[in-house]
């Protein structure tokens, strides 16, 4: 089980702000692209596409790193 936590613009487009989803051991972040696109439409990968993933302390955009128990996925914000 993985737990995925959606912040900004992504929780607005799926509704909500977390969820947990099954995934095999090794799967990966190109496989919760592909699972969310599946789940919440097309759209939603030319966004997840742009997205930062929050794996443990680090921040990727790497789509072959494994998923840890818990992935934040972060838009990218503006302002500064």
């Amino acid at each position: 089980m993985v737990e995925i936590r959606y912040f900004a613009a992504i929780a607005d487009a799926v509704g909500k702000d977390r969820e947990s989803l099954d995934f095999p051991a090794d799967a990966t972040i190109a496989d919760l692209r592909q699972t969310l696109s599946e789940s919440y439409g097309p759209d939603l990968d030319k966004m997840l596409a742009v997205c930062a993933y929050l794996v443990g302390d680090e921040l990727t955009r790497d789509p072959s790193v494994i998923l840890p128990p818990r992935v934040d996925v972060l838009p990218p914000f503006a302002g500064g």
